[in-house]
């Protein structure tokens, strides 16, 4: 674990040094290996275990199977015979029953009959019953009455009518009827008189008791014959008449009556009442024995009842038996088969088992591997990761004492994850490339927060889509964000934190470290304790492509990088060609791949299931029936997937072999993003998005031409993506960055398609001159001949140095040619490769380089990358969008504004009409910036917002303002920005976001005096040359202007020697210096020469200048053009270019297409040889820039080429080595007690040279610790090891040197040229007979002790002195003691011009010999009344060839030439070149 820690910390400088990216390890990321080692680990050993078991179960189940076939069978055949038995059993019981039926059926019959005759005879008495009943019904009445009658008698009314003593006849006779009726046994009274009657009645109770007691029924023969013959007929026996006399007799009248006519009636039933009653005798007859009958049949139905159960029974015993034979035999049916289905899983799981017990021995091994690279390598990209594990980590396994086992060719992803996993991954849009799935399954397993560097929104695409509403999306600093964040933390949400910057604000800290309080269950944000869910996750994204997040930033994340790769971009971009071009390929491949990522889900989870029933099963599962068929339909449904993965793999092989005819498209275009995107090395500003570049290549494909040949189709598609690609990324670069990116572009494809050798490339790219070899020809320089040497060292170009040597005529006259990148190479060097050309090129001619880079394209490419296309503000608009803004990249002196103004009259977007909204950028204006927008983006109107660079702390708000508008706004909506570029990477303050969204465009001055010069004359038009009074003066001094303005503009290209300074001249200057031209004109009666040089020399343009020297050369110039030969046509601005006489505007133009020479450092006043100084200085910036944007992987056989570290260790051992000691101040202090000027200027250099020595020898030890693991590489010893690396001198000793523009190795050798001569010096202290004063740390320190010795011999004021100078014809070796005062002193070079040594003058220097070594210098102090100024050229002398801030003292240097002619040249002295 600690040499995992300790490796990744030597793995992060190497990353930092050759990829710039920092990646820090912590002590918590150390504790976060630890942890998650427990924690897999456990989960493994029982994950492992868990499926071991699983498998051994299954196989276990699989053999219990087999064995149980024949104990199924034994159990089949006693099912049988059980099976036979029941069956005779039942066959017994259904004889049985049929006999039973039988009777059953037979005494049913008899039963049937009887009932048939008993319910005849219930009808009959039935209706005799009802019959009687009617009758008695009539009946009833008579009787009721007789009933009433008798309720109206009673004791009182009875003996009323006993108390008459002579009752009327109708009385009597009605008591004589009650005697008659009452007779006894039928025997009718004689007597029946009313004294009769009233002894009769007697007691009154008892005789009213024998009425109602009367037995109605059984009324005697001769006493009803009595009553109707005697009583009833007579008239007067009616109750009514009777009830005037009496009312009981009235009453007994009416029982008298009723009674005897109940009778009657009741006479007329009796018959039918005996019928009835014997009717119901013969029922009930009939009924018995209906009951015996059915008795009978009962018992006998109870019978059958018994025997029918006993059948069931016996059936369903049969049944049952039956159905064990059946499901006995289905049984062995299924395990036969399911032992033949699963004997190849057997197989498998057999062999799966073997691999389980050994992953079991290998799994600390394993999960160690595994728990550092999840804590590790998440920012490391597919190289480094591949190291670490590959060549560190599994190696440092095997070395140990006791090696600990790991398994061979383990893929760590498969410890975490599985293929199905992986495939949803897919599904849900994760590229599928390996990092991309290393990248997923880190991101799922850290114990950290993941922290995703995506800066092409692969990474956040497939985590929304991951999580898809479940995800909540924020995004710093916006409003309501701390609150979003506690609610997500008390939901337990998964929380995504978008677009962050290289700092995150504080109030996170407690919650990226997980600082949670009360035993876990919350965590303070800010001044809040927020609940905190176990549930809650937190995802971190960036779209910075490099971020530097601070060492206790990744000890709370674990950053992943998920910039693409350039193989994953290419199956993008090849999905993407073959969707346009062959639609039905890719619909078919992206279903297919759809398919068997679903298969591959399905069948890991049919085979999880298949083994977890198996396996949880218990006892004989073949019993269970359910489960034996679902084992084997999951079986069969996963063989049938496994075919149908085999058939589309097939299908995928013959799709991936029609989609690789287009891989060379995606392949130049992947190729083609990484070189854009690196273009940001070489300015920050120069960002361009995934989602643009990939409009661009769908545009790009669209416009290709069609053909129906396959490979001239592809042909023609390679060339539209790189041309459209070209074209688009040129627009946004400088004019000095499209040659590069050109170049690198070039370069790459000839790479990638292996028609040049990487290590040739490194070598044109680095040349490393490591050794000074004096030329021993004339046509030739010493760093030219040296670079030749280096070169002869290489197989290809052995003996080029015999060569140039031995035929140096033919050489000469290649080297000395115009343009020798166009003639053929003398001898056989003819037939060496273009790229091999181009390195003996440089060597020898490195001013033409940047014109044979341009062969060289035009020759592999095509002439169209060469030509320089025209920018097109329009084409821009068009692909410009609401959401897509114009940003304009600014060079000095250019104004956006107005291209724009032009394009938006032309489309009816002006000030005037409203829609067009002009924003100059500053502080206060973004709130009104902000309304314009809003406004705009609703009213479909343009903004224009100007130096955006100017409000830093308001882009990230634009940045978010730009991206929301955008979304939903009006379809004419546009917005154009403008900033200038930074400095420095460092200063760089535009938000990716804004420049990767928009569409660049780059507005530069114009390049050339022809250029320039037409511009310039452009700011004005034919009315300001008619517009004074003074017409001929104005016209002339105005063209002059033009001309000077072109001059000074046109000067900067020419680096130090054109100005020391870089200053922003612009039209603004050429305008206002034409108002004050005017003005002077018509105020003053003749041209006031002097006020007109010194306003325009020291207020207008002199207002940008800061350096003596360039504001002497700006005087210079307005004295050779505005003087008053201009008036009489001998003024010769150039020479073959004359001051015109008057013309009209067009005129002026047309003068100049006709009459201006050739571009020329001469048109400048410079020297030609100026070019070649300034074509040198661009091409080696510009092989200096593609080296660092090379990628790392460059060379295809790495083996062959030493590592960083490698390299940068020899270098160090080897500059230790040569080192020299210090030198011992106090051993040389105490060689002299002299102390005058030349000793303490000695013992100043001793004790700075000693500064120096000590940082050199110090910084390196350090460094080489550091490469041996025993130091952390510190910033600065990783900027140290980087300047190694690329033949560059260490900031950290630069500090403590001389200024200098040498690489590493010629500057350590002039250093111990340095060490040697003062070494020498210090022997004796004795001034050296020739000074080199090149080597002086301080040269001036030098020349003013001159100064101090003479002026104390001569006792001269020292304020009153100066230096003169003395150019002798000798060398060094000319000299053997110095002089008796001043000073001899060598080294220095002249640029510019040449040093005539004969004459003793300066004269114009020979073509191609940029600088001339000057003879010994004897230089000497004089007071300065003394000083010869006549026919002399005050010389600046600087250190180096920047000039600038490196000036030492002026020397006045003969010449027979006019002043003007070295100043405007740019003539100094050079201390080193």
């Amino acid at each position: 674990m600690t040499y995992a820690h300790t490796s990744v910390n030597e793995m992060s400088t190497r990353y930092y040094q050759n990829e710039g990216r920092h990646n820090y390890t912590t002590p918590k990321s150390f504790l976060e290996q630890i942890s998650l080692y427990k924690t897999l680990l456990k989960k493994k050993q029982k994950e492992v275990s868990q499926k071991k078991e699983h498998l051994v179960n299954g196989i276990q189940k699989l053999k219990t199977t087999a064995a149980q076939v024949a104990d199924l069978q034994g159990k089949l055949a006693s099912q049988e015979v059980e099976l036979q038995i029941r069956s005779q059993d039942a066959e017994a019981l259904i004889a049985k029953v049929g006999l039973q039926t039988e009777k059953v059926s037979q005494e049913r019959a008899v039963a049937d009959g009887e009932e048939r005759k008993v319910a005849a005879i219930q009808a009959e008495v039935f209706q005799k019953q009802k019959e009687c009943e009617a009758d008695l019904a009539r009946a009833e009445p008579a009787l009721v009455a007789a009933a009433d009658a008798l309720v109206t008698l009673n004791r009182v009314n009875l003996t009323e009518l006993k108390a008459f003593p002579n009752p009327p006849i109708a009385v009597t006779n009605v008591t004589a009827a009650v005697m008659v009726l009452l007779a006894p046994r039928g025997r009718v009274p004689k007597d029946r008189s009313w004294k009769a009657a009233k002894v009769f009645m007697g007691k009154v109770d008892d005789f009213l008791q024998a009425l109602i007691n009367y037995d109605k029924e059984h009324i005697p023969e001769n006493c009803l014959r009595v009553v109707n013959e005697q009583y009833l007929k007579d008239p007067e026996f009616n109750p009514s008449l009777i009830r005037t006399k009496s009312f009981a007799a009235a009453g007994l009248c009416a029982w008298v009556i009723n009674i005897v006519r109940f009778y009657e009636v009741y006479c007329d039933v009796e018959p039918k009442r005996q019928a009835l009653a014997e009717a119901n005798l013969e029922l009930e007859a009939a009924t018995e024995k209906l009951g015996a009958i059915r008795k009978k049949l009962a018992e006998l139905g109870d019978n059958l009842n018994q025997l029918t159960a006993s059948f069931e029974k016996a059936i369903a015993e049969k049944v049952r038996c039956q159905d064990q034979v059946n499901q006995t035999n289905k049984t062995i049916g299924l395990a036969n088969r399911l032992v033949r289905e699963l004997e190849s899983e057997k197989i498998r799981w057999g062999q799966s088992i073997t691999s389980f017990e050994a992953q079991e021995k290998t799994l600390c091994g394993d999960v160690l591997l595994t728990a550092a690279f999840v804590s590790y390598v998440g920012y490391f990209t597919k190289r480094y990761r591949q190291e670490l594990v590959g060549c560190k980590w599994i190696p440092f396994l095997k070395s140990q004492k006791v090696p600990i086992p790991v398994t061979a060719d383990l893929d760590l992803i498969t410890m975490l994850t599985d293929d199905a996993t992986v495939a949803a991954w897919n599904n849900e849009g994760l590229p599928s490339d390996r990092m991309s799935t290393e990248n997923a399954t880190i991101l799922t397993h850290a114990e950290r927060w993941p922290l995703m560097i995506d800066p092409q929104q692969q990474g956040i695409k497939w985590i929304k889509n991951k999580y898809g509403a479940d995800l909540r999306i924020l995004r710093l600093g916006q409003k309501g964000f701390l609150n979003a964040i506690e609610n997500a933390l008390a939901f337990g949400d998964v929380t995504l934190i978008e677009n962050l910057d290289e700092t995150i604000d504080p109030v996170l800290d407690p919650l990226l470290g997980r600082n949670t309080i009360k035993r876990g269950k919350f965590i303070r944000i800010g001044d809040r304790e927020c609940e905190f869910h176990p549930s809650f996750r937190l995802l971190l994204h960036t779209k910075l492509a490099n971020p530097h997040y601070k060492p206790e930033l990744q000890a709370q994340t674990t950053l992943l990088n998920f910039t693409v790769t350039e193989d994953g971009l290419e199956a993008q971009l090849l999905a993407d060609v073959v969707s346009v071009e062959r639609p039905d390929l890719e619909k078919l491949k992206s279903v297919l791949t759809k398919q068997q990522n679903d298969f591959k889900i399905e069948l890991k989870h049919l085979e999880d299931d298949l083994l977890l029933h198996l396996s949880t099963a218990e006892g004989s599962f073949l019993d269970d029936t359910e489960l034996v068929e679902k084992l084997e339909t999951t079986k069969s449904t996963a063989a049938e997937i496994e075919v149908k993965v085999d058939e589309g793999k097939e299908n995928e092989a013959k799709i991936n072999e029609a989609r690789d005819c287009y891989r060379p498209v995606a392949g130049r275009a992947a190729l083609l993003y990484f070189v854009v995107n690196d273009l940001r090395k070489i300015n920050p500003i120069y960002q361009f998005s995934l989602k643009a570049f990939n409009n661009l290549f769908h545009k790009a494909i669209q416009q290709s031409e069609k053909t129906e040949d396959p490979q001239e189709r592809i042909s023609n598609l390679m060339e539209s993506i790189t041309y459209s690609i070209f074209l688009n990324t040129s627009q946004a670069l400088f004019e000095k960055d499209k040659l590069t990116f050109l170049s690198q572009m070039t370069f790459q494809i000839l790479l990638r398609n292996k028609e040049i050798e990487g290590p040739e490339l490194d070598f044109l790219l680095r040349y490393t001159v490591e050794h000074t070899y004096q030329s021993p020809v004339d046509f030739l320089t010493t760093p030219s001949w040296s670079a030749i040497k280096a070169i002869s060292r290489m197989e290809e170009f052995r003996g080029l140095d015999r060569d140039v040597e031995g035929s140096a005529k033919r050489w000469k006259k290649w080297v000395e040619s115009e343009s020798p990148e166009k003639e053929k190479f003398p001898q056989e060097w003819k037939n060496k490769s273009p790229l091999q050309k181009l390195i003996i090129l440089r060597a020898m001619r490195p001013d033409r380089m940047t014109y044979a880079l341009r062969n060289f394209v035009e020759e592999k490419l095509g002439p169209k990358y060469v030509e320089g296309p025209r920018l097109d503000l329009g084409k821009s608009y068009e692909e410009s969008s609401p959401a897509t803004p114009v940003f304009f990249i600014l060079s000095p002196g250019v104004d956006a504004l107005k291209d724009v103004e032009v394009l938006g009259r032309k489309l009816g977007f002006t000030m005037d009409s409203g829609k067009f909204h002009n924003i100059s950028l500053g502080q206060g204006q973004e709130a009104i910036a902000e309304a314009a927008l809003k406004k705009a983006s609703k009213e479909g109107h343009w903004v224009i917002l100007q130096n955006v660079h100017l409000v830093a702390k308001w882009l990230g708000n634009l940045e978010q303002l730009l991206e929301q508008l955008g979304q939903e706004s009006h379809g004419d909506y546009r917005v154009f920005m403008s900033a200038e570029p930074a400095a420095t990477a460092e200063e760089h303050i535009i938000p990716q976001g804004l420049l990767e969204n928009s569409i660049k465009i780059t507005n530069e001055p114009p390049t050339g005096m022809l250029a320039n010069l037409h511009a310039a004359l452009y700011n004005f038009d034919q009315d300001t040359l008619e517009s004074c009074s003074k017409d001929q003066e104005f016209k002339s001094i105005l063209f002059s202007l033009c001309y000077f303005h072109a001059c000074v503009a046109g000067r900067l290209k020419f680096g130090p020697q054109g100005w020391n300074r870089s200053y922003p001249f612009n039209p603004g200057d050429l305008h206002i210096c034409a108002n004050i031209l005017y003005n002077y004109l018509e105020a003053n009666a003749t041209v006031p020469w002097e006020d007109l040089r010194y306003l325009f020399g020291e207020i207008m343009y002199g207002g940008h200048i800061t350096d003596d020297w360039d504001r002497k050369l700006c005087r210079g110039y307005l004295e050779e053009f505005i003087n008053p030969s201009m008036f009489e046509g001998e003024l010769l601005l150039a020479p073959g270019f004359p001051a015109p006489l008057t013309l009209d505007y067009m005129g002026y133009h047309q003068y100049i297409e006709e009459m201006l020479p050739p571009e020329s450092p001469v048109l400048y006043g410079l020297h030609p040889n100026a070019e070649i100084g300034f074509l040198t200085v661009t091409s080696n910036t510009l092989f200096r820039v593609l080296l660092e944007m090379q990628p790392r992987n460059l060379l295809a056989n790495e083996e062959l080429v030493q590592s960083m570290e490698e390299k940068v260790k020899n270098i160090l051992d080897d500059i230790l080595e040569k080192l020299p000691e210090e030198f011992d101040m106090g051993e040389i202090m105490h060689k002299t007690p002299l102390r005058s000027p030349y000793i303490l200027v000695c013992f100043q250099e001793c004790e700075r040279m000693n500064l120096l020595l000590r940082e050199i020898r110090g910084s390196l030890q350090q460094l080489d610790l550091g490469l041996k693991g025993e130091l952390v590489l510190s910033p600065d010893m990783e900027a140290q090891q980087t300047a190694l690396n690329y033949d560059t001198v260490p900031d950290t000793w630069l500090r403590l040197a001389y200024p200098s523009t040498y690489g590493l190795a010629q500057w350590f050798n002039d250093l111990l040229l340095r060490c040697r001569e003062l070494d020498t010096w210090t022997q004796d202290l004795v001034l050296p007979a020739v000074v080199w004063l090149s080597g002086f740390f301080n040269p001036q320190s030098f020349l003013t002790a001159v100064m101090q010795s003479m002026a104390r011999k001569n006792e001269w004021p020292l304020d009153k002195m100066c230096l003169t100078v003395d150019v002798t014809k000798k060398a060094k070796e000319d000299y053997g003691h110095p002089p008796r005062e001043g000073a001899y002193i060598h080294g220095l070079f002249l640029e510019g011009a040449r040093w005539d040594t004969q004459a003793g003058t300066i004269v114009e220097a020979r073509l191609k010999e940029l600088t001339s070594l000057m003879p010994v210098i004897f230089v000497k102090a004089i007071p300065v009344d003394r000083q010869e100024i006549k026919q002399t050229y005050e010389c600046p002398l600087y250190k180096t060839q920047t000039r600038g801030p490196t000036y030492v003292w002026t020397f006045r240097l003969k010449s027979k030439e006019k002043t003007a002619k070295w100043v405007l040249a740019g003539v100094a002295l050079l201390l080193s070149v």
